[in-house]
C-alpha cells in the first residue's frame, strides 16, 4: 500500500517560515509528478505548486516568490518551504503524487498537515 506522510506543519507568526515535507513509500512503480495543494477552512483544494520529475515547477500568484518546491527522487521525498507566511496561507496542505504503473498513472495523497498563520 503506496503511503504518503506529510510533516513540518504548525503555527507560525506572519512572516515566518515553515518547511513541509512529503515522503512517498512502499512504492514499486516510479513517482512521476509530485506536488502540494492547500484546503482553507470553507474553501476547496486548490493548488499550490507542482513538480515534475525533473524538477520542472509552478506556482500559484500569491505563492510565487515566496514558496519554493523542491524534491529529492533518492529520498522519494518533495518539499515546500515557505516564506514570509500571511494569515491567508493557513488551510490544510495536502501532498499528492502521480505514479507511473507502466499503463498511466495513478494519484495518491497524503493526509494533510495544518498550517496556521497567526497575525
Amino acid at each position: 500500500q503506496v503511503q504518503l506522510v506529510e510533516s513540518g506543519g504548525g503555527l507560525v507568526q506572519t512572516g515566518g517560515s515553515l518547511r513541509l515535507s512529503c515522503a512517498v513509500s512502499r512504492s514499486a512503480w516510479s513517482i512521476n509528478r509530485m506536488g502540494w495543494y492547500r484546503q482553507a477552512p470553507g474553501k476547496q483544494r486548490d493548488l499550490v505548486s507542482p513538480i515534475t520529475s525533473g524538477g520542472s515547477t509552478n506556482y500559484a500568484g500569491s505563492e510565487k516568490g515566496r514558496f519554493t518546491i523542491s524534491r529529492d527522487n533518492a529520498k522519494n521525498t518533495a518539499y515546500l518551504q515557505m516564506n514570509s507566511l500571511k494569515p491567508e496561507d493557513t488551510a490544510v496542505y495536502y501532498c499528492y503524487a502521480a505514479l507511473d504503473y507502466g499503463l498511466g498513472f495513478q494519484d495518491f495523497w497524503g493526509r494533510g498537515t495544518q498550517v496556521t498563520v497567526s497575525s
